[in-house]
């Protein structure tokens, strides 16, 4: 791994990364960097997680000039979340040399969005549908971008975007620089890159690193019908973090986010339905650990960045391959051990045999937590809480209440009935979520790629 001193970068810009804790370049930093310094036209195959933001906004920002009030860099990204992700890193990037970056997405008031603009950003990063907006209402000029991005391409194609994408390009200038990543390259992507890129050079991160080895990766062959006790037991049985659940579509969100509440778990769901003021309560609940589990769609979790997260349940398979790395890249971040669990029905290891070549990684196999597991399990976080409390102290208070206690029971008695207390026992209480319906056996992609089951192409269009 190179050091990224040897970038010969402004000291601003060494100043912002140093103040990051960065100080080796990933794969794709190493590859993509120095080619966009110099000015060239890069096709990036990387996945979420790789570094691949630092990899375009480090030679946009070195190359952007604070004296020119006009949009310099522009970055096209297929959800809001995404675009508020790679915003706030290009700021802290751009931090010292005063270069500031704007997400524009569907669902915030245009109004807001058309005053931010007005404050002259230098860079803007927008879902394709919004930026098109401004476009038509000549909020937004693209005639001086100097540097294009398009993040995760292959999902802006197969939520329907390739078309207003096209559009979005024939308004920048011809001579600009183009950097675009995606994690696949189907022939959509290839064809858009070929007539909008010149002489671009490919890199790409080696297929092992797809996942990382600091995620620990199971499988658990089951029935559809079995599907939300098993992911009960597993969440009892789990150590203390936060949990992200993965369903395939919004109304099996909604179910499952509403059949765990019911059983006394701090848990919320998150998909494309959702307002953009309660999509923002229910990630900042879960930053805040004020809830510990998260219920989730493919679409809606793309491209979070979410510290904390230990454990990664696939309640539903992905019935796109790619989309199960993005699925487990929610944890094990910066160096830090994750566990991915994925639930699989009979008819679904074909898919998994898919993604275990494209991960170059086998999946190891584990039985479902007995119920007596479960309850062990839960005792067990009642006694890592107590000991927790003991470790942080501040319980001078509670002593005179604790000799009253152990002057009418012995110690051990009071322990247990505490334990008892904080320890949830396993609910089997019948909860209504109706069993999905099967994946077909997998087929590769092709052409346009893939959309999952209740998502439409005017679904991507009308939600970002």
């Amino acid at each position: 791994m190179k050091a990224f001193s040897e970038l010969n970068l402004s000291q601003p810009l060494m100043a912002a990364i140093a103040d990051m804790g960065f100080e080796e370049m990933t794969p794709i930093q190493e590859a993509a960097i120095p080619i966009a310094l110099k000015g060239g036209d890069v096709i990036g195959q990387a996945q979420t997680g790789t570094g691949k933001t630092a990899a375009f906004g480090i030679p946009m920002i070195e190359k952007i000039s604070i004296d020119n009030e006009y949009v310099q860099g522009l970055v096209l990204a297929p959800t809001r979340e995404l675009a508020m992700q790679v915003a706030e890193e290009l700021n802290r990037i751009g931090q010292n040399k005063g270069v500031k970056a704007l997400p524009v997405y569907g669902g915030q008031e245009i109004d807001r969005q058309i005053r931010a603009l007005r404050t002259r950003p230098q860079i803007v990063v927008a879902t394709p549908g919004r930026i098109l907006d401004h476009i038509r209402r000549r909020t937004i000029r693209l005639a001086n971008v100097r540097m294009l991005v398009l993040d995760e391409a292959d999902e802006m194609l197969n939520m329907g975007f390739i078309e207003d994408i096209e559009k979005i390009l024939e308004e920048t200038p011809s001579e600009r620089q183009t950097m675009l990543f995606s994690a696949t390259m189907p022939r959509p992507i290839q064809l858009l890159a070929e007539r909008f890129m010149r002489d671009a050079v490919n890199v790409a991160t080696p297929s092992k690193e797809l996942t990382v080895s600091t995620i620990e990766q199971f499988y658990i062959e089951i029935k559809e019908n079995q599907k939300f006790d098993v992911l009960c037991r597993l969440l009892d049985t789990s150590g203390p973090g936060l949990s992200i659940v993965f369903g395939r579509t919004k109304r099996r969100v909604d179910e499952i986010a509403e059949g765990l509440i019911k059983r006394g778990y701090a848990a919320q769901g998150i998909h494309g339905d959702l307002t953009q003021v309660k999509r923002d309560s229910v990630m900042r609940k879960f930053r805040e650990g004020s809830i510990d589990i998260m219920v989730a769609t493919d679409v809606a979790a793309r491209g979070l960045d979410i510290d904390g997260v230990t454990h990664i349940y696939n309640l539903d398979m992905p019935q796109d391959p790619e989309s199960y790395v993005h699925r487990v890249g929610r944890t094990g971040r910066a160096g830090r051990t994750g566990q991915a669990t994925t639930l699989v029905t009979p008819r679904e290891f074909g898919l998994l045999k898919v993604i275990e070549r494209l991960t170059n990684r086998r999946l190891k196999r584990r039985p479902s937590p007995t119920l007596t597991e479960a309850l062990e399990g839960q005792r067990r976080l009642s006694m890592e809480r107590i000991l927790q409390v003991v470790e942080e102290g501040n319980i001078d208070g509670y002593f005179g209440a604790a000799e009253v206690l152990l002057a009418k029971v012995d110690s051990v008695t009071l322990v247990a009935a505490v334990l008892k207390m904080l320890t949830r026992e396993p609910d089997m209480t019948p909860i209504a979520v109706a069993p999905i319906q099967e994946s077909p056996p997998h087929r590769p992609r092709s052409g346009g790629g893939f959309r999952s089951q209740g998502q439409s192409r005017d679904y991507g269009r009308g939600r970002r």
